[in-house]
């Protein structure tokens, strides 16, 4: 339910435009102000991590958007992690695709003709959001990024406010889909927590409205607040979903905001461990989804991070995992490098030859075989199925690539009737 317009530059040059100076990097959870900004900005491109901030100032961020998107370098593409997996299952010619978000006439006109808008969802602005976009080992002022990354923020209260919700689930009996992909409860971080409490349970009736034997995806993103990821996996959103996607900022977050397996961990250093990683994914399955005792319906998570994906899935509800997390990783190599195949000139492989499994309990020791680059391990009824990725060496675009992975797995993935 979130769809915007990204207008995608360098941060750098957006920056300059704006008359900004290279500061040292500070941390902000919400933006107020192009100080804060260039603080921010700072801060994660020294770290070559993505983030996503909530820009408070109406005004001032208006003044920015209209820099940025007259600027000449800037690029202007469908955005929003709805519109964005939308536009991915759209590029199929056999799917019919539901929308609902709000959207304006720009980015009416970007959205694929497989792409129906309820007129209910149509509104007069669009919404824009901001991608300032940096390469690996490009300086600003004595910042120097290890990796080539992006920071996005945005002043968006339709998307926040998660406006179209209720028209989307209304629209869902006459479109009758196989699968409902949900997305953008992480805009909600810009209301008041009264407004956002309030949001969320009108969200989880809505949710609850949805026919059972329909699938749900729940797409995360780049959060702040421990508080509201909290409620969203114990209380409210992740019984009601089967399948999630997210990424190693989004699933270390995770673990540190519900007490999870490895929370004292601070932050990722170079390429998430694969025993850490899988440890938290099988608590998150284990804890808050699909058991003979438990009342929740999670059963899969797909987890995507640069160098490899896996797939985790509770036996008896899913088939198809090896191709479904290959055809993730496929996806990741082609658009980054926007090429229609695997182009083995403009890749190279970041992902761990040999790994453990895990660092809870005894681990097996897994070595990769590149004739089956797809491996499975299983543990007390969940299955993992790890693939490395072939990373593009020099990026064209990398926003959206978490979106376009989880379309194309969930593409693949059989959902078997329960």
């Amino acid at each position: 339910v979130n769809a915007c317009v990204d207008v995608v530059l360098s941060g750098v040059k957006l920056l300059e435009a704006l008359g900004l100076e290279p500061s040292d990097g500070k941390n902000h959870a919400v933006l107020t102000s192009r100080q804060e900004l260039r603080e921010a900005f700072a801060h994660f491109m020294e770290r070559g991590a993505a983030a996503e901030r909530f820009f408070s100032d109406a005004e001032a961020f208006q003044d920015i958007a209209r820099t940025a998107s007259e600027h000449p370098a800037a690029q202007l593409y469908v955005g929003g992690n709805a519109a964005l997996i939308g536009q991915k299952l759209a590029t199929n010619p056999d799917l019919k695709i539901l929308l609902c978000g709000p959207v304006g006439p720009k980015l009416h006109e970007l959205l694929d003709d497989n792409v129906v808008v309820p007129p209910e969802s149509m509104q007069e602005r669009d919404e824009f959001h901001l991608i300032l976009e940096y390469q690996a080992g490009e300086q600003w002022g004595r910042v120097r990024a290890p990796a080539a990354n992006r920071f996005i923020f945005s002043h968006d209260l339709s998307n926040g406010a998660l406006n179209m919700l209720e028209v989307f689930v209304s629209s869902l009996d006459e479109f009758q889909p196989d699968l409902v992909v949900l997305s953008g409860l992480h805009m909600m971080e810009g209301q008041s927590k009264e407004m956002r409490q309030r949001r969320l349970m009108e969200a989880v009736a809505s949710i609850s409205d949805i026919p059972t034997d329909i699938p749900i995806h729940l797409e995360l993103a780049s959060m702040t607040d421990q508080d509201f990821m909290s409620n969203i996996v114990h209380q409210q959103v992740f019984p009601l979903v089967n399948s999630i996607g997210l990424n190693e900022q989004e699933l270390l977050f995770l673990t540190q905001s519900a007490s999870g397996p490895h929370a004292s961990l601070a932050s990722w250093s170079g390429i998430p461990d694969v025993g850490v990683v899988s440890d938290i994914l099988f608590w998150i399955l284990k804890e808050h989804g699909k058991t003979a005792e438990r009342a929740s319906d999670l059963t899969r998570i797909h987890f995507h991070t640069l160098a490899y994906h896996i797939l985790v899935t509770v036996d008896g509800h899913w088939g198809n995992q090896a191709a479904a997390v290959a055809a993730g990783a496929r996806a990741a190599g082609t658009q980054a490098c926007a090429t229609d195949t695997i182009d083995t000139s403009k890749v190279f492989l970041k992902a761990p030859l040999e790994f453990v499994t895990s660092h809870t309990e005894a681990p097996s020791k897994i070595s990769l075989n590149p004739d089956e680059p797809v491996v499975q391990w299983h543990r007390e009824g969940i299955s993992f199925h790890f693939t490395p990725v072939l990373v593009c060496k020099d990026p064209v675009r990398t926003v959206g690539l978490g979106d376009a992975i989880s379309a194309e797995g969930l593409l693949y993935s059989e959902a078997y009737p329960q």
